[in-house]
């Protein structure tokens, strides 16, 4: 391979990579500013804002690579509801384990080794505060199924004028207009 089609490759690599990355990067941070809220005074550690990034990376990343996965449209034939439930729930389930390292790292660096570190968090973390993530974790990976699979349906150019381009009353012409028969 040469140079520059090892560029052109890892140019299409960042920008698939981009989106997902940068919207597991905000909902991540949201996620972070509820645990900091939830947890102040209690002396839990912070996750920082590099914490944050490469978990957002990895959640990118992750999502890419699920989607080579064959199963992963499994629905094609069905009403979209279903991939999207389907892709939530692969996606959750990774981040889900994402949430569980995170915390396990912290408390295997407090008790000096992995199987210690796991005992103490499972005899020390505080459950709802973590099924309170989940939830939230839960509902930002739901949107952005949703958001992903009306992009992959309408199309990236016809999502960007909708959100970016045209006033919405435009949109909606634009809707009613290809639903009326001619």
């Amino acid at each position: 391979m040469t140079a520059k089609k090892g560029i052109e490759k890892l140019k299409e690599e960042f920008l698939a990579v981009l989106p997902p990355t940068v919207f597991f990067f905000i909902a991540l941070h949201i996620v972070g500013l509820v645990r900091v809220l939830m947890t102040e005074g209690t002396g839990l550690p912070v996750t920082s804002s590099a914490q944050i990034a490469l978990a957002a990376l990895i959640l990118g990343k992750a999502v890419l690579l699920a989607d080579l996965w064959p199963p992963i449209n499994r629905f094609p034939e069905r009403p979209l509801a279903y991939n999207i439930v389907w892709k939530t729930v692969i996606y959750y389930a990774f981040a889900s384990f994402i949430h569980y390292l995170e915390r396990l790292y912290d408390f295997t660096k407090e008790a000096g080794g992995f199987v210690a570190g796991n005992e103490k968090l499972l005899s020390e973390i505080v459950w709802p505060h973590f099924l309170a993530l989940q939830i939230i974790l839960l509902v930002i990976i739901l949107n952005y199924c949703v958001i992903r699979e009306l992009g992959r349906v309408l199309g990236e150019r016809r999502m960007i004028r909708m959100f970016f381009q045209q006033p919405a009353s435009a949109s909606l012409q634009e809707h009613q207009s290809a639903d009326t028969p001619e």
